[in-house]
């Protein structure tokens, strides 16, 4: 690692991490990427690995203090696709670097706490309760009906997240939620139904600024069901300017209802009958393809650099949040039979395609695809562009219909 650059801390080296990693190089940075998997992907990226748990912060912070008595330049600690918002944290504080503070952080991995915070500022969310037992879920649903939505209320990447229905097993259901849960405690909540979008909002100085904007896609749903899972999503939006506007302000009050003031929340809304509402807010970047891929490819936007000028304390350069184009883009994910992979049929002919931009698979030959509990278990991943929405969805069933994931029962 070169440390006569300043030093930039990923917490994370998987592929989530790639985009962020390789944006803090074209700045100028070095990267230390931190994973506690002595294999992870990232290695080969950045310019310095250390195999530590993002999660065991005296480890950390002792690793980065024989650096800095080395004479490193430690610039910032941020992260991409991880819901470690503490962890962030706790090492910006070690270090004396700007980040978000403890309680937000605190606030933004406790949906429970999250959702009251938002019901005492006024922000529109779903109903909502603690729930400790079946028999409790078993008085709600006999008072409500089965519109809800059991979640565990420390998790992310729609692990245990489960809409309920006259023909599930809700006992179950609930005790598969609470046993994904950390701290074993589960919420329930009213199922609103309307488009759901996911934002990326950069605070800065108290003014929202969201150039992530996507509609999700749960054309699928019903093939996961009771598990909710989101397969993907889209830019453009199809909402009008009037409703992306009040979607926008929403995420901004959101931001500050928890305390953000300078820094980066991921938001997911739901467009119900009465106006957009907030189903949860993470104080982190996303994952998967949204701000490495659909952004970028869609307007040309990179605010990824904007949330590495906040880690670092640099004034952040807001006219990069202009489009620069405006194209068509949707990324879609395999979700095959479970058991053993035998083959994958029409890759040659789908990478042919120029309006391909990403095809990727995470399992090899041989492997065992577990069935699809959440979206740790995506198989793999695709791209796509087109000039408009209909023209994407063509293309979006075209890949769909050309590739052929073969597996046979274990």
């Amino acid at each position: 690692m070169n440390t006569s650059n300043p030093i930039i801390v990923v917490l994370g080296a998987s592929t989530d991490q790639f985009f962020m990693i390789r944006t803090a190089q074209e700045m100028g940075y070095s990267v230390l990427a931190l994973d506690m998997n002595p294999d992870a992907a990232g290695k080969e990226v950045a310019d310095a690995f250390a195999a530590i748990s993002t999660k065991d912060i005296p480890q950390i912070t002792d690793y980065l203090d024989t650096l800095i008595a080395d004479g490193a330049h430690i610039a910032g600690v941020t992260t991409m696709g991880s819901d470690i918002p503490d962890a962030v944290v706790a090492i910006a504080t070690h270090l004396g670097t700007p980040s978000i503070s403890s309680e937000s952080a605190a606030i933004s991995i406790d949906k429970l706490r999250m959702k009251k915070c938002f019901l005492e500022q006024g922000i529109p969310i779903p109903w909502f309760k603690e729930i400790g037992s079946y028999d409790e879920l078993a008085q709600i649903i006999s008072e409500r009906g089965y519109d809800l939505v059991i979640k565990p209320n420390d998790r992310s990447g729609s692990r245990g997240v489960f809409r309920l229905n006259a023909s599930c097993d809700c006992q179950d259901l609930f005790q598969k939620a609470q046993d994904f849960s950390f701290s074993k405690r589960v919420l329930v909540e009213a199922f609103l139904p309307g488009l759901q979008i996911s934002t990326e909002t950069l605070m800065i100085d108290g003014k929202g600024y969201t150039p992530g904007f996507a509609d999700r896609n749960y054309d699928d749903m019903e093939c996961f069901l009771p598990q909710i899972m989101e397969n993907g999503g889209w830019v453009p939006s199809i909402l009008k300017d009037d409703d992306k506007q009040a979607v926008k302000d929403l995420v901004e009050r959101s931001s500050l209802a928890l305390g953000i003031t300078n820094g980066v929340t991921k938001g997911d809304v739901v467009m119900a009958p009465d106006g957009p509402a907030m189903i949860e807010m993470a104080a982190r970047l996303s994952g998967g393809d949204f701000s490495a891929g659909l952004v970028p490819m869609g307007t040309g936007i990179n605010y990824i650099q904007t949330v590495i000028e906040l880690a670092t304390g640099q004034v952040p350069d807001i006219s990069g949040f202009e489009p620069e184009f405006d194209i068509a883009v949707a990324n879609r994910y395999f979700f095959p039979q479970a058991g053993r992979l035998i083959r994958i049929e029409g890759v040659d002919e789908v990478l042919s395609w120029d309006w391909v931009k990403k095809l990727e698979f995470w399992y090899e030959i041989g492997d065992e695809v577990p069935a699809a509990l959440s979206h740790a278990h995506r198989f793999g991943v695709f791209m796509v562009t087109a000039p408009d929405r209909n023209v994407l969805s063509e293309r979006v069933a075209k890949v769909y219909d050309t590739i052929s994931i073969l597996t046979e029962p274990v």
